[in-house]
This record gives structure tokens, C-alpha cells and sequence, in this order.
């Protein structure tokens, strides 16, 4: 970055993104964050590492993860334009500035890209690498593994920004665009059916084998999916002159409670529709597919699908409550006779018809490709509604309205961590170790399935007056 104006751009978003979180987070609070981080790294790896799981079977799973959360993130693409039209009205942010300051949109955008990036590669990845490499490696590799890791880490977590945007770029170029996406992403998944090592063309393959040839191919590989990105993606092409019909009475006769309405198509109107809540919950069944595959070479043992999918799945409820809350706030209700209460009502009733059903679509083609007893499917269907309803009552008790806030927060996370783990620990060893599953196990499984959505709707009931309140004094 030789140009002064691009470096002052960057370090103004990175300036703003810290002091955003450490003013949302009380500074210390927010600082004690990568040290939570590492800690959970290194007490989740050495639990695995007791287990008997393989160093390489744990690096592999946090490159995965490091993949997945780049997906999420360059998910700013489903936003870009709603965080304006939707939510900020007038008010431009920094990456959207392009029309105010000498810089163009792509520029701009490049140089958010790399914001995050650094931000998290410092925030959360180098935390992780720090916290993971004493729990598995001697102390003599100490030295080389960790800023190894590091680094591959970083840069699998770009692959997943890079390809996130890409695809958003290829969608959004009409049908040759979308012919195009699918028939790379065919090829790629066609190459690794039939024994291809894509994997070496990728970061984790340079992990694995940190030579001249790999390193070349994982450098080809994120400068052609980010050409893509730069050559096809348009934050600023909006749909600004797109009519919509009058759905609105049409959807209140089905839905029934007009803010509840007005949510739903607030969801359907954005950019990415639905789909969104289908792609969080898409990437959530990968995870889980890979999950399963790993727990089957370690313990010899088949997992329960059902089981295991649908615990895993029903995860997908907090990314579902996210979404229904991504276009306003308590604020633009004010002037509506309305009460606080009557919009967390909404919200609720939002996402039962939304969270749940997706979860559910996608388990059934859990189950269409992966099989399993009826029994199994039946209970993995009870737990998928019953942990989606309880992460829905945990996270409206600790956020309120505002669930992405307390991803940051040190203390709210890890009492939010402690609420996930507690049930959903048991669940999964029960689903991965212990299947098949006979009528005991699975009677008491889906008791605990229907114990968590009815704790999950006495969170939410307990969660209303005490928002209140607070909204309520501001």
C-alpha cells in the first residue's frame, strides 16, 4: 500500500473496528477476549489429544474451522447493501465511501478485506495457533509450528473470505454467472471424488508440506479466487430500482402478527433472501459431515446421523435470530403503539417459522444422503428444534436485541460457551460414541431434546421484562 491515502483508510477502519469493540466492551473486558481464546484452544486440544486424536486430525479440523469462519465473514456481501438501505438509511460508512472520498469502491473494499483480516488473524487465529501448538507438539517444534500455523491458518481463513465473495461476485453476473459457479464448484468437488489432492493446492496442504511447488499452488490458488472476486463483485450494484408487490396483507393473513410479517420480509427483501439462513445452516451441515467422518476413525464406530446432525444442526438457531434482527432495532418501534414486549414477540414468532424449518430441510437431506434407523431420525428431529429453541431463549436472555454484540464480549461469551457445552457435550458423545443407540438411550435423549426447548421458551419469557426494562431507561 504505497498510496498514503489507502494506508490512512486502513488504519482509520482498524482504529475504528478496536475502539468500537473496547467502547462495546468495557476495554478490559475486550482485551482478556484472545486470552479466553487461547485458553479454550488449548483445553479443547488437549481434552482431544487425552482421547487419543492424532496431531494432524487436530490441525486439519482447525483449518477447517479457520475456512468456515472466512465463509462467514466474507459474508459482508449478503449485507453490504442492506447494512445501508435497511438499517443506516443515509449514513455511509467508510468501505461504502467510495462517491465522498478519492478512493474507488473496489479499492475500498480491498482495503476492508484486509482490515479484517489482519484484525482477525491477531484477534482470533494467532490466540488459537498459540493456544494448540504446546497441547500436541513438543517444545523443541515450538519455535516453527506455531508461526506456521499461524500463517496457515491466516491464510485459510482468506481462502474463505475470497471464495465467499467470489461466489457472491459469479451470482450476481446472471445465469452465465451462476453456470459458472456451479461448474467450478462442480469440477473442484468432481477432482476430489476422484482422488485429486485438491488439498495440496490449498494452505493446509503447505502446512502439511511447506515446500516451493505447494506454496506456489496455494498462492495461485487465493490470487484466482480473489481475481474472480475483484472482477465480478459490486457491493455498490444494488437492486436500488426493483418494485416489489404489496405481499405485505398476504403474508399477515399466513404469519398473522404484523411485526412478525414485517420481519420476515425484511429477511425475504434483503440481499441473499432466506438463502442465507440455508447457507449458515449448509456450512454448519459440512461441519458436521466432516465431524462425523473424523469421530468414525477415531473411535471405529459409526456415529448416530440423526443424533449427531440434528444437535449440530439446531446450532443454526443463533445465526437465524441474527438475521431476523440485522434490519432494525428497538429504536424504530418507538413511534408504533407498540411495546417492547410485542416486538421480542414478533421476533419469537419470526423464528419459529424460519429457524426451525430451515434446520429441518437440511437434516432431511442429512438423512436422504447419510441414512440411519427411523428411531435416530425421529429424536435427531426432536433435539434440532429443542437446542435451536434453547439457543434462541439463551441468546434473546443475554443480548436482547442485539445478538452479534456479545460475540466480543469476554464474559458474555464465555457464559454463552458454558450454556452450549453443558447440554450439547453429552449429546454428541452419546451421538458419536455410543451408536448404535438402543430405546433407553434414545427415550432419554429426546426427553433432553424437549427439556431444552422448554428451558430455551422459559429463557425467552424471563429475557422479556428484563430487556424491557432496560430499553425502557434507555
Amino acid at each position: 500500500m504505497t498510496d498514503g491515502r489507502t494506508r490512512r483508510v486502513f488504519v482509520e477502519m482498524f482504529r475504528e473496528e478496536w475502539r468500537l469493540h473496547s467502547r462495546l466492551f468495557r476495554g478490559r473486558r475486550f482485551a482478556l477476549f484472545p486470552v479466553l481464546i487461547a485458553l479454550l484452544a488449548a483445553g479443547t486440544v488437549r481434552l482431544l489429544a487425552v482421547t487419543g486424536t492424532e496431531p494432524g486430525t487436530v490441525f486439519a479440523g482447525l483449518h477447517a474451522l479457520a475456512f468456515v469462519f472466512g465463509l462467514h465473514t466474507g459474508s459482508i456481501g449478503l449485507v453490504a447493501r442492506d447494512a445501508l438501505r435497511n438499517l443506516l438509511g443515509d449514513l455511509t460508512l467508510l468501505v461504502f465511501s467510495a462517491r465522498t472520498l478519492p478512493l474507488s469502491q473496489n479499492r475500498l473494499l480491498a482495503v476492508f478485506v484486509l482490515k479484517d483480516v489482519v484484525y482477525y488473524a491477531l484477534l482470533f487465529l494467532l490466540p488459537i495457533a498459540l493456544g494448540t501448538v504446546p497441547a500436541v507438539v513438543g517444545p523443541g517444534e515450538l519455535p516453527g509450528t506455531v508461526p506456521l500455523l499461524w500463517a496457515t491458518l491466516t491464510l485459510t481463513f482468506v481462502l474463505g473470505m475470497g471464495a465467499t465473495i467470489a461466489g457472491l461476485g459469479l451470482a450476481g453476473r446472471g445465469v452465465a454467472g451462476k453456470a459458472l459457479l456451479a461448474a467450478v464448484t462442480a469440477s473442484v468437488v468432481a477432482a476430489w471424488l476422484v482422488g485429486v489432492d485438491v488439498v495440496a493446492a490449498t494452505p493446509y496442504g503447505a502446512f502439511l508440506a511447506p515446500t516451493a511447488p505447494r506454496l506456489g499452488a496455494t498462492a495461485a490458488t487465493l490470487l484466482s479466487v480473489f481475481a474472480v472476486g475483484a472482477l465480478t463483485f459490486d457491493a455498490t450494484d444494488g437492486r436500488q430500482g426493483r418494485t416489489v408487490g404489496p405481499s405485505f396483507r398476504r403474508w399477515r393473513r399466513r404469519v398473522g402478527d404484523p411485526v412478525a410479517t414485517k420481519t420476515l420480509l425484511d429477511v425475504h427483501r434483503s440481499t441473499g433472501g432466506v438463502g442465507k439462513a440455508l447457507f449458515s445452516a449448509a456450512v454448519l451441515f459440512g461441519v458436521t459431515a466432516s465431524l462425523i467422518d473424523l469421530a468414525g476413525q477415531i473411535t471405529g464406530v459409526s456415529p448416530s446421523v440423526g443424533v449427531s446432525f440434528g444437535a449440530v444442526l439446531g446450532l443454526s438457531g443463533f445465526t437465524t435470530y441474527n438475521w431476523l434482527t440485522q434490519f432494525d432495532d428497538v429504536d424504530s418501534y418507538l413511534v408504533q403503539p407498540l411495546t417492547v414486549a410485542d416486538v421480542f414477540a414478533a421476533k419469537f414468532r419470526a423464528f419459529l417459522l424460519l429457524g426451525p424449518l430451515v434446520g429441518l430441510g437440511v437434516y432431511a437431506l442429512a438423512l436422504v444422503r447419510r441414512g440411519g434407523p427411523a428411531g435416530e431420525a425421529a429424536v435427531g428431529g426432536v433435539l434440532l428444534v429443542g437446542v435451536a429453541c434453547y439457543i434462541f431463549g439463551t441468546t434473546v436472555y443475554l443480548t436482547g436485541l442485539s445478538p452479534n454484540e456479545f460475540l466480543f464480549d469476554t464474559a458474555l461469551f464465555a457464559v454463552f460457551g458454558a450454556a452450549m457445552v453443558v447440554p450439547l457435550v453429552p449429546i454428541l458423545v452419546v451421538g458419536f460414541v455410543f451408536a448404535p443407540l438402543s430405546l433407553g438411550p434414545l427415550a432419554a435423549l429426546g426427553a433432553g431434546g424437549v427439556v431444552l426447548g422448554i428451558l430455551g421458551v422459559g429463557l425467552y419469557r424471563r429475557a422479556v421484562p428484563k430487556w424491557s426494562g432496560r430499553y425502557r431507561s434507555g
